[in-house]
């Protein structure tokens, strides 16, 4: 599958879930209004968060296409983790910190709930769950169709949708066990605790994502198998004589910079050496598609030790 063709498919896989969450969180809100219930307009708040977190990856699917330019020599690829990462800040504070302050609010209220408010949010939930869970199938269904979960989680994008989707539906079930529960014993506990527990999931996931896309954006590896490819095919090669060093770095969701300083075998002219770099960059290039930025530190090891020696360097020994 190519790029564009992935990208198309995840910002598809992005409008539906914001449709679902934008027409889901008018009905809770209004749902929970109505019914008074705390867990309902915890949900709520989730799904207004989600929404934002939507708008925010198709941000992120829009500008991490764009082309290098002199600003940005490396192109625009971060955009995407930058984005991702806001999206779990979002998470945090509008779906995380007002389920807590919901159901903090619900255990010092003295609010009754009437039968019809039970009846309306349990409709409110059950229509939610419908929703969320068909959000949640389309992701997953993407995400085996890019590679299953270790490649398709790789787009930070589609991971978050699949995050999201899969706390929606695991938030508004435990929404309808608090009201139902609040229902049969009159407690209101229940429903707070609810509320609670669902905040309580928000920051975890909050968490995750905002961990994965702080890792990505100070500058995270290449997947270690990428690497291995890389160094065997250095290390194979009958002019170099041992690999130094070897750094890679993502520079987006499919492109990567790397760096290896290696040493030649004694004997190879300027342009024997030029040759040499040119056909292991391309080696590289076909052997790790990803890998768009190449740089190669070339020396021959007895030019280096003279010129690391101690009368090059100015250091002194002796008795």
């Amino acid at each position: 599958m190519t790029d564009e063709g992935s990208d198309h498919k995840t910002r598809v896989t992005v409008l539906v879930a914001l449709a679902a969450n934008l027409v889901i969180a008018v009905a809770k809100a209004i749902g929970g209004l109505v019914a008074g219930s705390p867990a309902l307009l915890s949900e709520a708040a989730h799904s207004v968060a989600d929404s934002m977190n939507e708008v925010f990856l198709l941000a992120a699917l829009r500008r991490s296409r764009r082309p290098a330019d002199r600003r940005h020599p490396f192109g625009y690829g971060k955009e995407r983790f930058f984005w991702s990462l806001l999206a779990a800040v979002g998470i945090f504070v509008m779906g995380g910190c007002f389920s807590f302050f919901q159901g903090f609010e619900a255990l010092t209220s003295d609010a009754a709930e009437g039968l019809s408010g039970y009846v309306a949010g349990l409709i409110v939930l059950g229509v939610a769950l419908l929703a969320e869970g068909a959000s949640l199938v389309r992701a997953l269904y993407q995400v085996r169709r890019q590679g299953g979960a270790g490649a398709g989680l790789r787009d930070p994008a589609l991971r978050t949708v699949v995050a999201e989707d899969g706390t929606a539906v695991l938030g508004v079930t435990l929404a309808m066990v608090g009201m139902a529960l609040h229902m049969v014993t009159g407690q209101v506990v229940w429903e707070a605790s609810a509320s609670i527990a669902i905040g309580m999931l928000l920051v975890y996931v909050a968490f995750r994502l905002g961990r994965e896309a702080r890792d990505q954006l100070i500058g995270e590896a290449a997947d270690p198998e990428s690497s291995g490819r890389i160094c065997a095919l250095l290390r194979a090669q009958p002019e170099i004589d041992s690999v130094e060093a070897l750094f890679t770095m993502k520079t987006g969701l499919d492109t990567a910079l790397v760096a290896a300083r290696v040493d030649l075998v004694p004997g190879l002219d300027s342009e024997r050496v030029e040759e040499v770099a040119v056909r292991i960059k391309r080696s590289i290039a076909r052997t790790v598609p990803e890998a768009d930025q190449i740089f190669l530190d070339v020396t021959d090891r007895p030019a280096r030790e003279a010129a690391e020696s101690p009368a090059a360097t100015g250091e002194r020994g002796g008795a």
